[in-house]
């Protein structure tokens, strides 16, 4: 290793930003001079994944004034630089800075491996940029300030298919984009607090997607109803004025969420006796009759009169295992179901027909016709029932991809907002159809074409190893220390220099990682035009609190739509 304090780096200056400073010329078969870049420093200490190297703050501090802004970030966390390693660039981000103790004027920074490109021989710049290393630097090599030129190579699209959704940070033209096959194929996870501009940024990148592909399948699940006014004219809305889904979709578990309220050894006992008369009424339907095996879990049609029938008679007969209390549970918590109109997008008497084609044709656009987003405005349901219709939506859209797989393929993104409601981590869980279907998503949904995204202002209360699952992690500004342990630690290891600035992002900036970009970017999201926005705005107080009249039209209003239970 070389002596510390022999370090000593040529002071830099400003340059135009077409131009590099040339460092000298070297014999590798072609007298051509290479501009390499402003020389910043030099390795000191090499391992696996990372390395450290040393840097003169006192060319830190000139290249400040340097008119191109990668260059003038040169040095600070977050910041790349470059080592030639023979014929290659080696392209690194800083993790951490310290002081050199007992050497003035020198800093030590712990740096993470992204990839590797070619060199251009008579530029010196990177080009053919691929992740991982093959060929580590030895000690002494040395160290350059990435430039603007560099990370447009880095940055440019080898081909495959894109969205671009803002500007890489801290340059003012290139674009941070989005490998939409990586980034789908295996599943992604947008995270920030409240406020930071999460519901826009989601938007954003699904209109760039449907923009892309007008012909996709996309499901989402809207807990807030804020994202109709964003895709009211390349999406189809539904919510429980025409939702209309058949409660027969369901499968047993998921009736006995809505049926079984008892708990313990009671609990059982009624589950086994909706088993029972469930497989009953199921067999006297019609559409059951070409159903060579079926179970209680059979998508088939029935009547909830034949139900509370079967209960009816089973109760009466004498021969029974048990007493009557199971049955009249059973029979007066259906019956009750039925009667009350908040269910009625669900449990109405007009469901009975077999509609299970229309409903999934409509809901997963099977064709999309030009809107291939379906937004599944959830927030007039009961709150009792929602995690059961998200549970159902849910399996559907698996149960299809493993049915149909002998067909020609048709891939699905399922986007769930607010997913640390669904998805609960053991500490505030129940047992729950909704957890267990959206983790087996999250687990095996890429090898039957089924993708998941995952939206939620709290990654820390997510089941654990979710957030693992997901290829891509988009993180915004979380506030949390909670959260932000559990993000690092899904993380890969060479984002984990733009980890610490997570608290500090501004809003609409987010931190990219993963599968779907090239190497770990921080970027200044686009502006949403405003009809794409969703109806997530902040109140603007001080304007508001100054607005007066129509009071008493507003709440004769408000509470027409209370008592009716629609918008």
């Amino acid at each position: 290793m070389s002596d510390m304090g022999s370090h000593h780096f040529p002071a830099a200056r400003p340059l135009p930003v077409s131009e590099n400073e040339t460092e000298g010329s070297t014999n590798r078969g072609t007298a051509s001079k290479r501009s390499e870049g402003h020389k910043i420093g030099e390795v000191i200490e090499i391992a696996g994944s990372g390395s450290k190297i040393v840097m003169d703050s006192a060319v830190l501090t000139k290249l400040l004034d340097h008119p191109d802004a990668t260059v003038k970030m040169a040095g600070q966390v977050g910041s790349q630089v470059k080592i030639r390693v023979g014929q290659t660039w080696l392209l690194a981000n800083i993790r951490t800075q310290r002081l050199y103790e007992g050497q003035a004027g020198l800093v030590i920074a712990e740096i993470d491996f992204l990839g590797e490109g070619d060199e251009e021989q008579l530029t010196g710049h990177i080009y053919n940029f691929r992740r991982g290393v093959t060929r580590y630097p030895t000690p002494a090599s040395l160290v350059y300030a990435v430039t603007t030129a560099d990370l447009k190579q880095v940055y440019a699209s080898d081909g495959r298919a894109n969205v671009e959704i803002g500007t890489v940070y801290p340059t003012d033209d290139i674009r941070g984009a989005l490998y939409v096959d990586a980034l789908l194929g295996k599943h992604f996870a947008l995270l920030g607090s409240t406020g930071t501009g999460k519901s826009t940024s989601a938007a954003l990148i699904l209109h760039k997607i449907c923009d892309l592909a007008p012909e996709g399948h996309i499901i989402m699940i809207d807990p807030h109803g804020e994202y109709s006014a964003a895709f009211k004219e390349n999406g189809k809305l539904f919510d429980v004025n025409n939702l209309n889904l058949p409660y027969w979709l369901m499968n047993f578990r998921e009736h006995c969420e809505v049926f079984v309220q008892s708990r313990g050894d009671a609990k059982q006992m009624d589950c086994d006796i909706l088993a029972k008369c469930l497989l009953a009424a199921k067999a006297k339907s019609q559409a059951s009759s070409h159903v060579a095996k079926l179970t209680v879990d059979s998508p088939v049609p029935y009547l909830l009169s034949d139900l509370t029938s079967i209960l009816q008679n089973e109760m009466g007969k004498l021969d029974k295992s048990t007493n009557s209390a199971p049955y009249q549970r059973l029979k007066t918590k259906i019956d009750e179901i039925k009667a009350d109109p908040r269910y009625s997008f669900m449990f109405s008497g007009m469901l009975v027909g077999d509609t299970m084609a229309a409903f999934l044709s409509k809901i997963f656009r099977l064709p999309s016709e030009g809107k291939p987003i379906s937004i599944i405005d959830v927030s007039a349901m009961p709150s009792e029932i929602t995690p059961t219709v998200v549970s159902v939506l849910s399996r559907l859209v698996f149960d299809y991809a493993i049915w149909a797989r002998n067909e020609p393929q048709r891939p699905m993104l399922l986007v769930c907002e607010e997913a640390h409601r669904y998805i609960p981590n053991d500490d505030v869980a129940e047992e729950s159809s909704v957890r267990d279907i959206l983790s087996r998503i999250a687990k095996e949904g890429r090898k039957y074409g089924v993708s998941l995204g995952l939206i939620t202002q709290r990654p820390s209360d997510l089941a654990e190893g979710v957030l693992s699952q997901c290829g891509t992690i988009l993180s915004m500004r979380l506030n949390n220390d909670r959260d932000q342990a559990f993000v690092k630690a899904a993380m890969p290891e060479g984002a984990r220099g733009f980890l610490d600035s997570i608290p500090a992002l501004r809003n609409r900036e987010v931190i990219c990682c993963g599968e779907g970009v090239a190497i770990p970017i921080r970027v200044s999201l686009d502006t949403l035009a405003e009809e794409r926005r969703p109806a997530s705005e902040d109140p603007i107080f001080s304007d508001l609190w100054r607005e007066h009249g129509g009071e008493d039209e507003i709440i004769q209003r408000v509470i027409k739509r209370w008592r009716a239970q629609g918008r």
